[in-house]
């Protein structure tokens, strides 16, 4: 009795939903524009009048990390939103998928307070471990959200399991690179987070690589 109830329950709860892909498409753009605004906005100008090349140049001195810190979560959340669209691209859904992408899409929400917490609090440990651990679990809820949607053939390629593993194969470099960038960033010089520039580099180069040897 008890594992006809529970049976019939996780079909009840993985039974595809009545909701257009399209829409969930949209919120996940929605989400990016907004994060990609905001790391903008995040960049805020001098509270008082400069008059002085000396004090201008002082202004930007003071924010050269922030600015970098911008320049690298820009370029990291575009490139979760390039890999969203090229490799979650669902002709249907359910419950589990759509909370997985829910929790995927609040990953991204925090890189602008990560990355504003590393670039006004990079001498404490934690504020330098946050970002990164931000960009490590976002790759964790791409992955998961990945596997989920090609387990159940939401997927609308329906990729082989050649590229299902070229996908999860780009995905641990990348998580590699968090890693060795998080305690090089901590333990050296803020000047390693430059070293996530990389991440489209990688993700290009083994594009090819797998579209040649396909």
């Amino acid at each position: 009795m008890k594992s006809g109830f529970f049976q019939n329950f996780k079909q009840s709860f993985e039974r595809s939903m009545d909701i257009d892909p399209g829409r969930l498409l949209g919120l996940t753009d929605g989400i990016f524009g907004m994060v990609m605004t905001l790391l903008v906005f995040g960049l805020a100008l001098p509270e008082v009048m400069l008059v002085t090349d000396g004090q201008f140049l002082a202004f930007l001195e003071s924010i050269a990390l922030n600015f970098g810190l911008t320049v690298v979560a820009f370029i990291l959340v575009g490139s979760f939103w390039i890999y969203h669209h090229e490799f979650i691209k669902v002709n249907s859904l359910n419950l589990p998928y759509l909370w997985i992408n829910i929790f995927y899409l609040a990953c991204i929400s925090f890189i602008p307070f990560s990355s504003s917490l590393m670039g006004i609090y990079s001498r404490f440990l934690f504020a330098d471990m946050l970002f990164g651990i931000n960009i490590f679990v976002t790759i964790i809820f791409f992955l998961i959200m990945y596997q989920y949607a090609y387990s159940k053939g939401f997927l609308e390629n329906n990729p082989s399991k050649t590229e299902k593993r070229y996908v999860f194969k780009t995905f641990s470099y990348i998580m590699i690179l968090t890693i060795a960038v998080t305690i090089l960033n901590y333990n050296f010089s803020e000047d390693f987070m430059y070293l996530f520039l990389f991440v489209p580099v990688i993700s290009t180069l083994r594009d090819i690589n797998f579209k040649m040897n396909s």
